[in-house]
Order: C-alpha cells, then sequence, then structure tokens
C-alpha cells in the first residue's frame, strides 16, 4: 500500500511542491484556498471534489485544478479509500514564464492524466533541478491543449502502459501492489501483466525493482550508508538490496560505493 503522505521539496526549485497521498480517508480538508496554482490527479479510488459552488464525484483518471484564491476541497465518499498526486505551483513563477492559468477546474483527458503521471515520475526521481524546471516549462506550456483530448498531442501507441510505468516511477519507495496499479491506470491485473511485459521487458513488480535498485544506487554515489539506502528504497534490509543490486548491476553495493 502507498504510505499515506509524502511531499516532494527542492531548494533549488522553491516554487513547485507535490505530494503524494495512498490514503486519502486520512487526510480530509476543510474548504480552502490557496494563494498559487494546484493541479493534481485522481489515481484510485473516489472523492468529491468541491470547486467554488460546483461539487463532483471525481474517480481514477481524472485531473483536478484549482486557480489561486478558488474556495475547494476532495474529500473521501463515505469512507472510501482514494489515493491522489498533487502538485503546487506558485503563481510568480507561471506569470514570469509567461503561463495563461486555465479556466477549466476539471478533466478527464487521458492525454492530461498520462501527461501529469510522467510529471510526478520526473519529479521524485533522482536528477537535476534544471532539468526538472524544464519540464515542468513544457508541461505547463502544452496544459491548455491537454486539457481537451481532441486538441492535445496525440496519444502514445501504448498509452495505458506508459501511464502505469510513471505511476511506477512515482511511487517506487513506496510498498507499491500492482492492484493500485491497475486502479491508477484502468486495466485489469491479467492485463497489465502480460502487456507491460511485452511493452518494457519487465513484469510490473521487475520493473518497481528496478527502479528502487537505480534509487539506491544514486543515494550510494553519494556515500549514504547501505542499510540506511536499503530501508528508503523499499527493501526489507540490506541483504535484500545486496541481493537485487548484485542482480541488476553485478557488483554489491558495497563494492558500488567503494568503487566511486
Amino acid at each position: 500500500m502507498i504510505e499515506v503522505s509524502r511531499f516532494w521539496r527542492d531548494p533549488a526549485l522553491p516554487f513547485v511542491e507535490a505530494r503524494r497521498v495512498g490514503d486519502g480517508r486520512q487526510v480530509c480538508y476543510a474548504p480552502h484556498a490557496h494563494e498559487g496554482f494546484s493541479i493534481g490527479v485522481i489515481t484510485g479510488g473516489r472523492s468529491t471534489y468541491l470547486t467554488g459552488e460546483q461539487q463532483h464525484l471525481v474517480a481514477a483518471g481524472s485531473t483536478v485544478l484549482m486557480n489561486p484564491g478558488v474556495v475547494h476541497s476532495c474529500n473521501p465518499v463515505q469512507g472510501e479509500p482514494w489515493s491522489y498526486l498533487m502538485l503546487f505551483v506558485d503563481l510568480p513563477w507561471l506569470q514570469a514564464q509567461g503561463f495563461a492559468l486555465p479556466q477549466a477546474t476539471l478533466s478527464t483527458s487521458p492525454a492530461l492524466y498520462g501527461r501529469m503521471l510522467e510529471v510526478f515520475a520526473g519529479l521524485f526521481e533522482v536528477g537535476e533541478a534544471a532539468a526538472k524546471a524544464a519540464m515542468l516549462s513544457v508541461f505547463f506550456d502544452a496544459l491548455p491543449g491537454l486539457l481537451d483530448t481532441a486538441k492535445g498531442k496525440p496519444v502514445a501507441a501504448h498509452p495505458r502502459l506508459d501511464m502505469a510505468a510513471a505511476f511506477i516511477r512515482a511511487h517506487r519507495l513506496d510498498p507499491l501492489s500492482v492492484n493500485e496499479v491497475c486502479q491508477a491506470v484502468g486495466l485489469s491485473r491479467a492485463y497489465l501483466i502480460r502487456a507491460f511485459g511485452k511493452r518494457f521487458g519487465l513484469t510490473p513488480h521487475g520493473y518497481l525493482l528496478d527502479q528502487r535498485v537505480q534509487h539506491a544506487r544514486a543515494q550510494l554515489r553519494q556515500g549514504r550508508p547501505i542499510a540506511e539506502v536499503a530501508l528508503e528504497a523499499g527493501f526489507a534490509d540490506q541483504a535484500h538490496l545486496q541481493r537485487a543490486f548484485k542482480k541488476h548491476l553485478a557488483m554489491t553495493p558495497g563494492h558500488y560505493r567503494d568503487a566511486l
């Protein structure tokens, strides 16, 4: 199960903040407003979305948008489990980039949903701040077209499988289940496992494991303790990381770190 809540922040990118919520029943809100622009995707279950004077029932695959000052809230439907990803962006940065705020408050565009999963995957992965800033600029430049699938860029040949891969990358440090991936992208368990393997050469679990190894590799390059990195990356213990690391990179974590 995805952990209840985790924030992403980077001191080099003070204008943006991201949040992943794995159990929205434990993170409930009174109606409120933000000074910046907010955009998020529902990745599992259903919730009620209040925006201004309108209320909607939203489910996995929906994107919600909140402009500065607009009163809103998202809360569970009669205690049903649900999960989501949220992005909070400062208005001065958006204005400096020349981006116009959208008027839409809700979208079910598959193109936008898939692109949002890619953005979150990019933010939560280890990488250069400049590359992440550029990714955000490209996304907000494309946002008006993505709100309407017909006006957006062509959808990839395997959009839901690509969404699944992005969802796994965004949640690679969580104890993620295949069922949670299925719910996020609207595919059956049997189809996802079969088609994902053909698309990426790994099962969803194998892809998740590889992502965790890649995270551990990046942390070890910083000289961090192996046991600490193992737990952070979602491995049961150091021995579990060692087995996976050696299988994927043909050396132990200790040898890799000491060779740097």
